[in-house]
């Protein structure tokens, strides 16, 4: 078959096979360019999941009949007023959305600038131009695209149903309504509840249309990011550890306000939480990122949906530096989602009303109970556990609540948990796990200055093991001195601990040597030893931290609650858990119907 040159209608058929994938493209491409075009309000209205009706209007610049025409054809654009792609400073540039739009949809674009006594009306479809007649309407622009694919049954029949497509339009104008918290976004439809941001300006806006968008709660239980580094400003708000998802679609990435998906941001996040989060759960988190134009390429994907850093080095370390001062910055807080876990986890006794009685029989009754539930003081001795109780009161005297942010150490509870009260409620602390992180935090600081201190055994600790472990153990027996451990090989199948990190005191060595060995043997090289740093020592913390089941003397309870002060990322243990809870005043009234 001979090469011949493709007809313009079919050009923009193949077009629009890249940039109108699904409705949500469409709504995405229209909403950008009503954004560069200096709306401060946008209304978007859909029908059908968009494959019936999408109609974007906005109070923009509008278009002239010159610029109108010119919409419509395939590569013609405003948004770039020199031959160049490296300062790209507008959300479109390609200037090929609406031909394609016009090939396989009924396309109506209506408009109108400040100084014109009137709008006009150009209408595509299918490909077939006509108008534009001239129109009564506001300053602005008006676009409406009716019967998506209606043309190309082969693309309608792909896409999803009513309602997953009009979730669809949702997370796009959510993403560019994060983006642009200047503007008013008002979302409404047939197929949808209707959603109205307003907009935002001022300090705190972006604060507050990350309130409006993804809901006070997360507002409430995330830390600002605001740092520059390296030429990259990193700003947003990021969640609190405590505070995630069980997947990663509450992450949202900006890079100079266009919405993106990078590989970079994403690997970024997972590294600055790495400390903090279980490996299945995911921060919820806005990063913005500004960067100069002429760093970033954004024409490497059909939709602009991703692009490439010049630096990405740069970028990352940048993020993670951010997230790593500001969640430092946050110290011991944690979020207070778990405090409404633990209230919906409490069930008030059943009730039933008790049967009403006469006077006749009231007084029987009451001699009756008093005749049979007299009980001599000592009989109560034979109840087993009330000599041994599983909640131990302290009754020293503790400083003023207000003085602490964690409180006084009040009871323990299962030999496990720290009950303690501040001026606003009631804590509850899990010492293992507080005690844990404390650790943690303390060997990477030591790590940080030089080796780790050690102190020396008596006499030498030997363990047994399988002989494969202990080649392992031998083989990186230099590099687990610099952790304050220090081993050899003691024969085929066992090897001798001569000294130990001295800030796990009496800890459990066999326990400790067996779980680096099993490390080892996971990572299956000792080069990985330095890279899996943080695992090693997150491993050594909890053999050295406080175990459950041990009996805390009141000064002890009190020197942790005031180390968790004093020490960053205490609100959560090295594998994501929670610390402690706090119940205020006001919730445990809650409890009890006292609020009400």
């Amino acid at each position: 078959m001979p090469i011949r040159q493709l007809p313009e209608d079919l050009i923009n058929r193949i077009a629009a096979g890249e940039v109108v994938e699904r409705p949500a493209s469409v709504v995405k491409e229209l909403v950008e360019n009503a954004i560069d075009a200096g709306a401060s309000r946008i209304v978007i209205t859909t029908a059908a999941g968009g494959k019936g009706l999408m109609r974007i209007e906005d109070d923009g610049h509008g278009m002239d009949r010159a610029d109108l025409l010119l919409s419509v054809e395939r590569h013609a654009t405003s948004k770039l007023s020199e031959d160049e792609l490296d300062d790209i400073r507008t959300l479109g540039f390609r200037g090929e959305a609406l031909a394609s739009i016009g090939s396989v949809a009924e396309l109506s674009i209506a408009s109108r600038t400040a100084h014109a006594e009137s709008g006009l009306r150009l209408e595509v479809r299918h490909g077939m131009r006509a108008g534009p007649v001239p129109l009564a309407m506001n300053r602005g622009t008006i676009v409406e695209v009716k019967n998506l694919f209606a043309h190309v049954p082969a693309r309608l029949k792909f896409l999803k149903t009513d309602r997953a497509e009009a979730a669809a339009i949702t997370d796009v104008v959510k993403r560019l309504a994060m983006a642009n918290p200047a503007v008013h976004f008002v979302l409404n439809g047939t197929d949808r509840s209707p959603a109205n941001w307003p907009a935002v300006t001022g300090t705190g806006a972006l604060e507050a249309r990350l309130g409006q968008v993804m809901g006070d709660d997360f507002a409430q239980n995330a830390v600002r990011l605001a740092s520059s580094r390296h030429g990259v400003v990193v700003a947003g708000l990021a969640g609190l550890p405590t505070y995630t998802r069980a997947n990663s679609l509450s992450q949202f990435y900006f890079v100079n306000g266009r919405s993106v998906r990078d590989k970079v941001l994403v690997g970024a996040i997972r590294a600055a939480y790495a400390d903090y989060t279980f490996r299945d759960r995911f921060p919820v988190v806005a990063l913005y990122i500004a960067v100069d134009p002429g760093e970033v390429d954004v024409n490497v994907h059909p939709a602009k949906a991703e692009l490439r850093f010049r630096d990405a080095g740069a970028v990352r370390s940048a993020v993670i530096r951010a997230i790593g001062e500001a969640l430092t910055a946050a110290g011991f807080k944690a979020s207070d989602t778990v405090a409404d876990d633990v209230l919906g986890a409490f069930t008030a006794p059943a009730y039933s009303a008790p049967a009403p009685q006469t006077m006749s029989t009231a007084a029987p009754m009451a001699r009756s109970y008093d005749q049979s539930h007299h009980v001599e003081p000592a009989t109560f001795a034979r109840f087993d556990g009330f000599t041994e109780p599983s909640a131990r009161i302290e009754a020293e005297p503790a400083p003023a609540l207000s003085e602490y942010p964690l409180g006084t150490a009040r009871a323990q509870m299962f030999d496990n948990f720290i009950i303690a009260q501040n001026g606003e409620g009631l804590l509850l602390v899990d010492q293992h796990a507080a005690h844990e992180r404390l650790v943690y935090e303390r060997f990477k600081a030591q790590l940080a200055s030089g080796p780790v201190p050690s102190q020396s055994q008596l006499i030498p600790v030997v363990i047994e093991l399988p002989e494969e472990d202990c080649a392992r153990l031998e083989e990186a027996a230099p590099e687990l001195e610099g952790f304050g451990l220090y081993l050899e090989r003691f024969g085929p199948r066992a090897v001798a601990v001569r000294e130990t990190p001295a800030l796990l005191g009496n800890s459990d060595i066999d326990g400790l040597v067996r779980d680096v060995a099993d490390g080892l043997a996971e990572w299956d090289s000792v080069a990985a030893i330095s890279d899996r740093m943080e695992a090693i020592i997150a491993r050594m913390a909890c053999h050295g931290s406080v175990r459950s089941g041990r009996r805390l003397r009141v000064d002890e309870m009190n020197a942790l609650l005031r180390d968790m002060e004093a020490t960053p990322h205490s609100g959560q243990c090295i594998h994501g858990r929670p610390t402690y809870v706090e119940l205020k005043k006001k919730d445990i009234e809650r409890l009890f119907g006292r609020s009400r």
